[in-house]
């Protein structure tokens, strides 16, 4: 009898170790699934491209964007994540369609190549206002197996204004309005060119 108890007490400790290893399992692979790039704000994005030469520092806008709105010359490269796509209108938007680069990743990976970099190099993204391309670029990375991917946090222009004579400017945070350096010229050596 009481080898059966000491059976049953085995069996019963090992059915709740397997479900606890089960659930840490689950756990851990559910906290992986959920790792999301940083933001980082336009001061700390400047301090790391000016001390860290293991940083690619990427304009993820439109070329015609930068033409119109200007850049930030700290940044390395202009690598469009999404184009204008003039041949489709978005009637809700009111706005060209936007289209994925299809190269993004080979264009950044070939980046990072010219400058003696690999994937696990830091990546940081930065588009208009940080959350349509920059954010979302930033994630397609980690995804595609770039693990140290961050965008700046408002992009280039920042937010706008809610309410007041400026309503719908960009003129709170972001680059532009943190008082960094900054152009309305674009650098031929840096904007992306269609090839």
């Amino acid at each position: 009898m009481a080898y059966q108890i000491k059976k049953r007490q085995f069996f019963r400790d090992l059915v709740v170790i397997a479900l606890i290893a089960l659930g840490l399992s689950a756990a851990t692979l559910s906290f992986a699934q959920e790792i999301k790039p940083r933001s980082l704000t336009p001061h700390k994005t400047f301090e790391m491209v000016l001390n860290d030469p293991g940083v690619l520092f990427v304009d993820v806008r439109d070329p015609i964007e930068i033409m119109f709105i200007g850049s930030a010359p700290a940044t390395h490269v202009n690598i469009p994540f999404m184009f204008a796509d003039r041949t489709e209108w978005n009637a809700k938007s009111g706005a060209f369609a936007m289209k994925q680069n299809a190269n993004f990743v080979k264009e950044i990976q070939a980046e990072l190549e010219k400058r003696g970099l690999d994937r696990n190099a830091t990546i940081i993204t930065m588009c208009r206002t940080g959350s349509s391309r920059g954010l979302p670029s930033a994630e397609f990375l980690m995804k595609n197996g770039f693990p140290n991917a961050y965008y700046v946090d408002h992009g280039f222009q920042g937010e706008t204004l809610k309410d007041g004579p400026q309503k719908g400017q960009h003129l709170i945070n972001g680059w532009l309005n943190s008082g960094l350096p900054w152009s309305s010229k674009m650098n031929p050596d840096t904007i992306y060119r269609s090839k």
